[in-house]
Formats: C-alpha cells, structure tokens, sequence
C-alpha cells in the first residue's frame, strides 16, 4: 500500500497514490483552510485521487454529512458551523430529566444536522433546568473530530411564542401576508424583507412595530414552500403545528441499514392462509387475520381466530435514532395530499408492511371463542408469516354477497366464509357489552392532480370494517390481560366516563327537546344507547348525536387503567398498529420482555418514563387530529370560494354567544354564521338549550337545527367561511316574557341589526 503523505498548512495539494484516501481530518482542514475547495471534484483535486478511488473517497464525503462534520448548500461543501461559547438552546420536552440534552434554538438547515448539547446540573446549581426549558448556557467544545458539546445553564429564558407563518403576495411595492390563523390580520412586507420569498410562497416571518404609528410590518425569514405548486395544503398545518415531515438523515441511514428479518427465535406460521383486508389505497399492512372452526369437542361451535401483526420492535430498538423521531412523532399524520409516516419508508412501507406473498415477521396471537363470541384462551407468538391475499374492504365484502373479484374467489370458501362466521360470534358478545353506539360518518376528500378538490364522499360502512374492528379490539384487549398477568407496567389506551357537569347539561338540552332525561348522573354506554334510540324514534337523531359527543371525555395514554367508558371494557391497551402509532409500539417491546420473546423487549428506563410516554402521545395524537381537520377546512374553503352567494342546506353544529356554526350536508365544511345578522331582534344566549333565542320574538335557533344558508365569504388559506343565514327558527315563549309577542315584519335575512 502506499505511503499516506503528511498534510501541510501549505497551499500545495497534497497528493495521494492509488489506494490511499484522506482521513477525516485532513478533509475537514483542507475545507476549513481552503474555501475554493468547496465541492467533491475540488476535493479530489486537491487531494489527486483519481479513478475507483472517487468512489471511495464519494462515500466517505457522504459519512461525513451524516455524522454532522460537512454540510451541504446545493452542491457547496463545508464545515459545520461550531457552537459559540455561549448560545441559547431548547431542551425537549421528551428529554430525561437525568440526562439532559439540548439543541441550539436557532440553526439554519444548510449547515447540516443540528449538534446535541449535554446538559451538565452540577450538585451546586443555582439554575437547574427542566425537560421543555429554553435555557441561556455557557458551551464547552470538546475534544476529538466530531465536535461534541457540553453546556451548563445560566438562565432558564421565557419560549417565544412560534414564528408567525403566511402566504405571500406579491404587489406594488413588496407584498402582503396572508395569514393562515383565522383571526390574525394581514401584513405589509417592504421588498427589502422578502428574501427568497416568490408569490404564493409559505414563510415564516418575524413580525416588527415600524413607523410613528408603529404599524406591524413582517419580514421573511425562512421559505417554507410553496402549497400551491407542491399541491400541499397540508404544508400548513405541519408548520403552524409544528410537526416533523422531513426524517433526519441518521434516521433515513438507520432504516437503510435494516436487514430483514428471518426464523431464528420465530415459530413458522407461513402456512396459515392470513388475508391483509384494508382501505383500497393502503401503502402499509400492520395487521392480517385467519379463522376457523375449533375441532375440540369441547367448544361446540366455537373458532380459532390467528391475528398477525407486524414485528416493529424487531426493526426500531429503544434508543435508537429511529425509536427517538418515532417517539417524536407520536403517530403518523394522514392528509387527504399525503401521509407524514412515524417510521420512514423502507420500514412503514416494506420490512414490516404484510406484503402478499412475502415472509414477514410478526408479533401474533391465537385466541379461541365460543359460540358466543366469549374468549376462552388466548396467546402471544413471536412469527414468521406469509400473506395469502391482500384484499380491500370492498373486495371482501363483495365476496361474501356473492360477487367475488378473481383475487377473493379462491379464498371464499377457506378463508373469508370461516373470518365471517367468528365475526359473527364476536358480534353476539359485542352487542351484550353494548358499548356506545355514536353513529359518527366520516367524510373523504378526493383531490385531482392539482392537489385540490375533486369529490367529497362518505365511504359505505360494511360489514367487513366491522369484522376488522372487532378482530383487533379482541387482540388489544388480550395485550392488557396478558401484560397485568404478568405484573409488567403498560400503557393504557383510556376513556373516562362523562363529567357530572357534562351529565347535567345533557340532561338540561334532552328536557328542552321533550326528551327523557338521564335518572343518574353515573351513566353506562348503554344508558346513552338508550337516549340515541328514543332521540331516533322522536326523529331529533341530529341534535342528540352532537350532544352526546360533546358529553364524552377524550381519550388518551396512561400507565393508571380507569377503563375505556366508550368500549364499555375494563382493560384495553393499543397493540394493533406499531407502523403508525408509538403507543402500540410501547406495547409490543412489553409483551416481548414480559413473554421472554427476545432480547428488543421495554426497557427499564421506559418503564420509569411511561406516564412521560403516554402524555407526550396523547399530545401528538390531539395536534395530528388538529392538523388533519385544519387541512380539510383549507381544502373545503378552496373548493367554496368560487361558490359566493350560492346556497346551501346543512345543520347548526355549534352555537356560542357570539354566533352559529353550520355544517354543510353535501361538503361537511363548516362556517360561522355571527349572531349579529340573525335579524332585527337581540338574540341571547341559551346554554341549558345550547341555542341563540330571540329576545323579543322567541325566535330560536338550536344545535342540530335543519338551515339554509348563503355563502358570503371563504378565506382559503385560513380555512374560513362565513354564511348568512335564510331559514327562519323555531318560535318559542322568548326569554323573561310572559307569552310571545306578534313577530314584527322581519328585517332581511343577513342585515346587520341597527342598535
């Protein structure tokens, strides 16, 4: 092998013979010294490696960026900037309170991935920071190639508020932003502060005072993108909520790295002909299913139902860069444009999706029932399986009504006919739970090639999402049991029973319907049943379904079990879905220690955190639904806008002191109708009938109301309509009036009263 020559402070090249490549260090000086050597042909210039050895010498350069030495601006090459010896850095919230770590609170993208800062709290502190503080500190640079940082607090600062973001517009003298909050107002932006920034751009912006008058004016000081050519309304929501869409590149370096799977310590399940069954479009399978009739005399019509789900454990192991974004993440984040997975790609989409045909590893269960649908017996496996079919809802159920495709004909009478006799049994035990019955429908946007609206459409419910449903509630049910059995902490999914003040308000809105009214404010899922069926038969389904929502806790992550009230089941933890939630993924890494399945099991150190874990999901959870219905909003607006004036029938949804919100039956979209256009008359408040009632006319509108409306405005980027209302209420004794008056000749439907 050659001689490695020894680098200079010289301005002459070090040369390089065959074979021999530069270290680390000596790439990293040339760099530093040398700012004309900014890309890998002047790399290898500079170095004279020639031939093969530019490949090895590509790989190396590509290392470097991904250990956060060199980073990368287009095609420019350089030194990552260094910390200075005193920054401000954001501690997060998921950090151990025991181990510390920081990020700068500023850094620009370009100079690679951000440093990690340990905290070091000495005994003596006078500061001691927390998980989720923004701290001023003294940095320490430490020796050794990759820099390593050590910081140690001087003063816990107050969080900004986070940068406002908006579209740009440009005109006449700079430009304007269009804010995407629906109360914020819009902002000049001189030329010299754009930036980057084109028409139509998503940026964030720092707001300044300006001007005797001090007039807000914004300037740019990151481009986002651009929604509109990206056809991406989502790109929105994950800013304004701050969700991560974009893996590291350690992270997208872990998943590359994974090998797949294979037998050792796995039983061999492949013969068992299990069936993915999933909406048409679904890029990943966590979960396929088998059953058939149980032989034992001793269970007369029982069955044996096989759940596969996918082994993520096996792939993303506690600690790692994978296991720290999915925890970040929480869940994955389904638009109507796109999906921002947990986990990235080559692991969501390939190793742990049950792809027909293809050897997977799985966490699985066996779990026998009666005729009745009761669980006799259950248990965990750690396998291998092999998709026989992967079939859509549709697909499958349009078998069982007799019309199969050529993909479910051959698996009728083996496969699906035995799934739908246990469903069966399962339905027999679920109706003799009788959990709540909320007929909630959920409505799907379709987009066209531009990204916007094409068809918003309620998808059929069948049989088969039911059988799916009851499958897994079965196998997340067994988690728990087996996890208490076994004394191992977990995480609950959870559902509390309604408040009694919520309680007491429902009663108070079902009395002003002539409704009966709950006996008890303890009330059981099938007590509500009970309301739903009577508010059915008295044809008043839509205002006691909004209300009966509305008297619901949320339900959330939790290592304390209090039962999920919804379900109407004691014990219930999430194991189903590892791909696209942590929560099951916590799980998964339990059943695994608890069952001595391996060596990738909880942690103790996660076990110590759970009530951390579960109120950091429950979080993310909450902010992906949010980001979810605020992308539908801007999309509904889009879709409305050139529709002003037009008219359209919906239902009251919401009702405030300040005004209405109407939903729209054909688009779902919702928009607020102020209480100020209703008409001539002072319209009050009514929270016992969650109604605006006219103060001198007994003109009453209620939520679940049937209205017609007209569309007077849409802000799509904020996702806002306004309507004016054209029905007319319902007349009642008006508030503090001993019998109504003679409705004077009403002003026209949407003028603003005059008082």
């Amino acid at each position: 092998m050659a001689k490695r020559p020894t680098t200079t402070k010289s301005k002459s090249p070090a040369r390089y013979g065959p074979g021999v490549i530069p270290t680390r260090e000596e790439i990293m000086e040339a760099v530093s010294e040398f700012p004309e050597i900014n890309s890998k042909r002047e790399i290898a210039r500079h170095f004279g490696i020639k031939g093969d050895d530019r490949v090895a010498l590509k790989v190396l350069l590509k290392d470097m960026e991904a250990e956060g030495l060199l980073a990368r601006s287009r095609k420019a090459i350089r030194v990552t900037s260094e910390l200075p010896a005193v920054a401000v850095l954001d501690i997060p919230a998921d950090a151990d309170a025991d181990d510390l770590h920081a990020y700068p609170a500023k850094w620009n993208d370009d100079e690679g991935e951000k440093p990690v800062v340990r905290i070091h709290v000495p005994k003596s502190a006078r500061v001691v920071p927390a998980p989720g503080d923004r701290i001023l500190a003294r940095i320490e640079r430490g020796d050794g190639t990759v820099p390593t940082y050590t910081g140690r607090a001087m003063k816990v600062l107050d969080k900004p508020r986070k940068a406002d973001i908006g579209i740009v517009r440009i005109d006449e003298g700079g430009a304007r932003l269009v804010p995407v909050e629906r109360k914020a107002r819009e902002m000049r932006i001189e030329a010299g502060d754009l930036g980057k920034a084109r028409d139509g751009d998503l940026v964030e912006v720092e707001v300044t005072m300006r001007g005797r008058l001090m007039i807000p004016r914004a300037k740019v000081i990151n481009v986002i993108g651009n929604p509109h050519s990206e056809g991406a309304v989502s790109l929105i929501a994950l800013h304004a909520l701050e969700i991560p869409y974009r893996f590291p590149a350690s992270v997208e370096k872990e998943a590359l790295a994974a090998k797949e799977a294979d037998l050792k310590g796995r039983e061999d399940w492949r013969e068992i002909p299990f069936v993915t069954i999933d909406p048409a479009d679904a890029k990943d399978h966590d979960d396929a299913v088998h059953a058939e009739p149980d032989t034992d005399p001793g269970n007369p019509g029982g069955f044996i139902i096989h759940v596969g789900i996918a082994d993520v454990s096996y792939y993303v192991r506690a600690g790692s860069d994978m296991d720290h974004e999915a925890f970040l993440r929480g869940n994955s984040v389904y638009f109507p444009d796109r999906v921002v997975p947990m986990l990235p790609e080559r692991i969501s989409n390939n190793l742990c999706s049950l792809r027909e045909g293809e050897n997977r590893a799985s966490m699985a269960l066996r779990i026998v029932i009666d005729a009745n649908g009761n669980k006799k017996r259950h248990s965990f496996h750690r396998v291998m399986l092999r998709s026989a079919a992967k079939l859509s809802y549709s697909q499958a159920q349009a078998a069982i009504d007799g019309n199969p495709d050529d993909a479910a004909g051959p698996l009728l009478e083996p496969v699906l006919k035995p799934l739908w006799a246990a469903y069966g049994a399962l339905s027999k035990a679920r109706d003799k739970r009788g959990p709540l019955a909320l007929d909630l429908p959920e409505r799907r946007i379709k987009l066209d090639e531009n990204g916007m609206v094409a068809d918003i459409y309620v998808p059929e419910r069948l049989e088969a999402h039911r059988l799916i449903e009851e499958m897994m509630i079965l196998s997340n049910v067994c988690a728990a049991e087996t996890l208490e059995k076994h004394k191992l902490s977990l995480l609950y999914r959870v559902h509390d029973a309604p408040s009694e003040e919520k309680v007491i308000a429902l009663g108070e809105f079902l009395k002003s319907l002539e409704l009966p009214t709950p006996r008890s404010k303890a009330m059981r899922p099938s007590d509500f049943n009970q309301i739903l069926y009577r508010a059915e038969k008295a044809g008043k389904t839509e205002q006691v379904n909004e209300m009966v929502l509305r008297s619901q806790a949320q339900a959330e992550y939790a290592p304390g079990n209090y039962g999920h009230y919804g379900l109407n089941l004691d014990r219930y933890a999430h194991f189903t879905s590892p791909i696209r939630r942590y929560a099951d993924l916590i799980v998964h890494r339990a059943l695994i220690r608890a069952l001595d399945l391996g060596d990738d099991g909880l942690t103790e150190a996660e076990e110590a955190r759970l009530d951390q874990i579960g109120q950091h999901i429950s979080a993310t959870e909450r902010r992906a639904m949010a980001a979810e219905r605020e992308t539908a909003d801007r999309l509904l607006a889009h879709f409305l806008a050139g529709k002003i004036g037009a008219r359209f029938t919906g239902k009251i949804a919401g009702v405030t002191k300040a005004g209405l919100f109407v939903r729209l039956d054909e688009t779902g979209a919702d928009g607020f109708v102020p209480a100020s256009t209703l008409g001539t008359d002072y319209f009050r408040y009514m929270e016992d009938q969650q109604a605006l009632v006219g103060e001198r006319t007994g003109e009453r509108f209620r939520i679940g109301d049937r209205v017609d409306v007209r569309l007077l405005e849409a802000a799509p980027m904020a996702g806002a309509l306004r309507f004016e209302i054209l029905s007319e209420g319902e007349r009642i004794r008006p508030p503090g009036r001993g019998r109504p008056q003679r409705r004077a000749k009403p002003a026209p439907r949407g003028r603003r009263a005059r008082r």
